[in-house]
Parts: structure tokens; C-alpha cells; sequence
């Protein structure tokens, strides 16, 4: 007999064990119910810089879409370094209160209006420093422009201020065969799949203007990438297709993204996901790409053996 999570499987001398693998992961699937959001195990913090990190371990019935591209973009990925910076912290070449930001001495000048008297071939500026501390905001008279005053825009600082003000949310994430009901076993295939949506997979469109220039950017995940907690990493194309234990591939492998030989041994493993976005952006005669990256929570998936008893 075959055993598994207190349960009997009668098993025929000779059945070839992959078979019966697949035979087993339908039936051991079709009895998982759906987990309540509040039982979703995150086991895990959020990646450094990543405030949220969702998991979702539930039946995805018909995801909403969260909502518009307003709010914070979360941290940035990998890129062009910023143009302008003070102690390591990126600042926008321009701001329309205090000005032009100068990298050689990390303060904002521009012009004082009106100008009080200033001493022959010089202009009085507003300099606030300190990467445009309020507080240290005085007066001073330059013989001419500070480095970087009057520059126009650049389009890739502005197109990271528009990427700034939509949201990128991390992948909520689901495997089969699922922990509230019980392991899965031994080289059986495991299915993955994460929520739909605009906010989670893109495309989504935004732009802006700045002082004449406009940018464009759209922002759209390439890949997702599943960490199957055994030092093995699964390449999916796009969000994957949710497990349906009544469905034609019940028991088998899933279409579009799945560990299919599964797990080798016996253990309680933690699968997380991360989506690469692409943002390209044009503007100004320019174009460029901003990597970014999203990371979910944990969630585990118990695997025990395929175990065979004889009478």
C-alpha cells in the first residue's frame, strides 16, 4: 500500500513509480481547500529597501487590479548612477524652489529676485546647501553661474521621477501542492504561479513634463524568477498558470512554469519569487532602460517520501 499524510493508496506490483507519482500529485492536489490569507506563512523579511513583499497562498479566484500608478515606486534597481548627488544620497539636478544644483560644494543656487545692489560684476544668489537644507539658505554674490546652473533637463532623471510615482508591487506568489493540507512528495512536479495584474506585471504607461521636455516610460516584467529553496531557480516567461484539480492537466506538469522533476529528498522547503521589470523610457532625443526588481515572501512547501508498504 501507499501511503501518505495517514491515507491508503492501493498500488498495483509493478506500477511504474513515475506514474504513479503523477497519479497521486491529482489526487493529493484536489483535496487542497483554499488557504486563508491570514494563514499565508511570509516566513521571512523583505529584501533590504522593499517595504512589502506579498504572499499568496489562496485560490486566486479573479484578482483585482490594486489600484492607479500613484504612490512610491519602491527601490530602485540597478542603473546610470544619478547626475547629481550630496553624501551618497541622488537629489534632482533642479528643483523650481531653490534652483540648480551645484556637485562641486552640494548646494542649490538661483537667481535672488529682486536683486539688491551687489558689488560691480556680480549677481546675487540664493544658495541653499547642504543638499537643500533650509536652514543653511543665505545670500551670495558670484561673479557668474555655479556649475550646472541654467542646464536643461535631463530625461533620465525625469524619467526616474515618473517611475518614482508609480507602483512596481512585488509578485504574490502560490505553489501546488499546497502546506494547509498536508506534503507533497517526492518527484512529484510542483506548479508556481503569482497574481495578475497591471501593477504586478505591467505594461504600464506614465510621463511627465519638465520645463519644455517630456518623458515617456513604460514598465513591464521580462521574467520571474522562483528560488525553490534547494539551490535550484526556475525561469518563467510570465505569471503562470494557477493549478485547477479538476482541470485536463491534473497530475501532470504545468504548461508555462513548473518544477517539474520536482524535489529530490524529503524536507520542508521555502519558495520565493522576483520579477525583473524593464523601464524604457524616451525623451528629449534620448532613450534608456531602468532595471528593476520585486521580491515576495516565503512560502513553505512541505515534501516527504514516496513511501511503498507490502501486505
Amino acid at each position: 500500500m501507499l501511503t501518505w499524510g495517514g491515507g491508503r493508496v492501493p498500488a498495483r506490483a509493478g506500477t511504474p513509480r513515475r506514474l504513479l507519482a503523477g497519479t497521486l500529485l491529482a489526487l493529493l492536489v484536489a483535496v487542497v481547500a483554499p488557504l486563508p490569507a491570514s494563514a499565508a506563512d511570509p516566513g521571512g523579511k523583505c529584501p533590504i529597501g522593499q517595504e512589502d513583499c506579498n504572499v499568496w497562498d489562496e485560490d486566486p479566484g479573479i484578482p483585482g487590479d490594486p489600484g492607479g500608478d500613484d504612490g512610491p515606486g519602491g527601490p530602485s534597481g540597478p542603473g546610470a548612477a544619478p547626475k547629481c548627488q550630496w553624501n551618497g544620497k541622488p537629489l534632482p539636478c533642479y528643483n523650481e524652489f531653490l534652483g540648480w544644483f551645484n556637485n562641486g560644494d552640494g548646494c542649490y543656487y538661483k537667481l535672488a529676485e529682486p536683486q539688491p545692489d551687489a558689488p560691480e560684476g556680480k549677481q546675487w544668489y540664493v544658495q541653499t546647501c547642504n543638499g537643500g537644507d533650509l536652514g543653511s539658505q543665505v545670500l551670495v554674490p558670484l561673479d557668474g553661474p555655479p556649475a550646472g546652473f541654467g542646464t536643461p533637463p535631463d530625461p533620465e532623471e525625469l524619467a526616474r521621477r515618473v517611475l518614482a510615482s508609480i507602483k512596481l508591487l512585488p509578485p504574490r506568489v502560490a505553489v501546488a501542492p499546497r502546506r494547509s493540507k498536508g506534503p507533497g512528495l517526492v518527484g512529484l512536479p510542483v506548479w508556481m504561479w503569482a497574481s495578475p495584474g497591471r501593477n504586478y506585471f505591467g505594461p504600464i504607461h506614465a510621463g511627465d513634463s519638465d520645463r519644455g521636455l517630456r518623458v515617456d516610460i513604460t514598465a513591464k516584467v521580462d521574467r520571474i524568477v522562483w528560488t525553490m529553496g534547494n539551490g535550484v531557480t526556475v525561469t518563467c516567461a510570465d505569471e503562470g498558470t494557477p493549478y485547477d484539480p479538476k482541470g485536463p492537466r491534473a497530475g501532470k506538469t504545468s504548461p508555462d512554469c513548473g518544477y517539474d522533476r520536482g524535489y529530490d529528498r524529503a524536507d520542508t522547503y521555502r519558495v520565493s519569487a522576483t520579477t525583473y521589470w524593464s523601464v524604457t523610457w524616451s525623451g528629449g532625443g534620448e532613450s534608456g532602460v531602468i532595471p528593476q526588481t520585486r521580491t515576495s515572501g516565503t512560502v513553505p512547501i512541505d515534501i516527504d517520501e514516496l513511501q511503498v508498504v507490502a501486505r
